[in-house]
């Protein structure tokens, strides 16, 4: 069984699904989002980062299903206290080794931690297929409905996108949607018109929707890989979200800002 690469164990996370959690962000993405805050994220194998001082650490490293589970128990009793668990992440964790995944969630049930994947949904379906049985939910992101529109920010058209969230969708799985917002790119209303279009269309069963403002927080981060920024994106004002949000929340929909 391969081993993936994690890259960060976030604990005490309130922005990676419901309650307490511990995010496990695993590393590399088969996606490239020009306002991606993790940079340290896509690539697959360990990579040399400056640190804030300047000097050079390894980011990325190898974990035991048991080491990690130990990890992830350590903090159950908040859990069970929240309605929290842990939230596999990325990166993008459905492009991981899926056995170990697999076996990860199988792992974490077994022992009663809830667990809830991040997804960008460029993974073949047969994955969430497979993981399915093993977890409570899904954070999906829906970055652009239009294809051309997902091919030019991200490197990858949506078609794979839009196939595993109507298998997750017909499957009958929690989904909270997630939709990354740029001023001026994609805050248009006439997108969410369109989005709530196809989400009736095509009967798409979401348990919430989450609107998530671009920040350009990982801006260091690019020149302590050393590599080009591609951040340059504004964020939208406090108004636009509200407007948004109201839309999402006259069709009937649970809408929040923010993770």
């Amino acid at each position: 069984m391969k081993t993936p690469t994690v890259f960060n164990i976030q604990k005490f996370s309130t922005h990676d699904g419901p309650g307490v959690r511990t995010t496990i962000f695993f590393k590399g993405c088969p996606i490239r989002c020009l306002w991606c805050h993790n940079p340290e994220s896509q690539n697959f194998k360990p990579e040399i980062m400056l640190n804030k001082d300047g000097k050079e650490e390894l980011i990325g490293q190898n974990y035991s299903i048991k080491e990690l589970v130990k990890k992830i128990q350590a903090d159950q009793i908040f859990y069970d206290q929240s309605g929290g668990g842990v939230t596999f992440s990325g990166g993008e964790v459905m492009a991981q080794p899926l056995d170990y995944v697999v076996e990860l969630a199988k792992e974490c049930q077994r022992v009663g931690v809830s667990v809830l994947i991040d997804t960008c949904g460029v993974a073949p379906t047969e994955h969430y297929q497979k993981i399915l049985p093993y977890v409570d939910g899904f954070l999906y992101d829906l970055k652009f409905l239009d294809s051309s529109l997902h091919q030019q920010y991200t490197g990858v058209d949506n078609q794979l996108v839009l196939k595993n969230l109507l298998y997750l969708s017909d499957q009958g799985a929690e989904i909270d949607l997630r939709l990354i917002l740029l001023d001026e790119i994609n805050t248009d209303n006439q997108i969410a018109e369109n989005i709530l279009a196809w989400l009736k269309k095509e009967a798409v069963r979401v348990a919430k929707i989450s609107l998530l403002p671009y920040h350009n927080f990982g801006q260091d981060k690019y020149r302590r890989l050393m590599r080009e920024c591609t951040q340059h994106f504004i964020e939208p004002s406090q108004a636009k979200l509200a407007e948004i949000q109201a839309l999402y929340q006259a069709a009937g929909y649970q809408v929040s800002i923010g993770g």
